[in-house]
């Protein structure tokens, strides 16, 4: 049982590293065109996001949060416009800290 839980927290910490590393890209600015698709819908969930999916849509909205999220792949990547998109809610509303799911 013990190794299960060191496992499941190792694979966490993974998960975590791989969200930080994606925010940090994104909140840079730099690489907009580079942000998988898949990848940004993860991050908006750990940022505790609500998804629904109407079509290719995936739409997020959080609870205290003006904007909703509209975003669409383009190929496996996310459109660009859109990350700035997700970029500018980060910063407008601080997300990211330890309060929002450990990024």
């Amino acid at each position: 049982m013990l190794i299960l839980l060191q496992e499941k927290r190792q694979s966490n910490k993974l998960a975590m590293g791989k969200s930080e590393k994606l925010l940090l890209k994104i909140l840079r600015g730099t690489s907009d065109n580079d942000i998988p698709f898949e990848q940004l819908c993860e991050l908006l969930t750990n940022l505790r996001f609500e998804k629904r999916i109407r079509g290719s849509h995936h739409i997020f909205a959080k609870e205290g949060i003006e904007e909703i999220l509209n975003i669409q792949p383009k190929g496996s990547k996310a459109k660009n416009y859109q990350v700035k998109q997700v970029r500018e809610v980060i910063l407008k509303y601080k997300l990211g800290g330890q309060e929002d799911n450990e990024i």
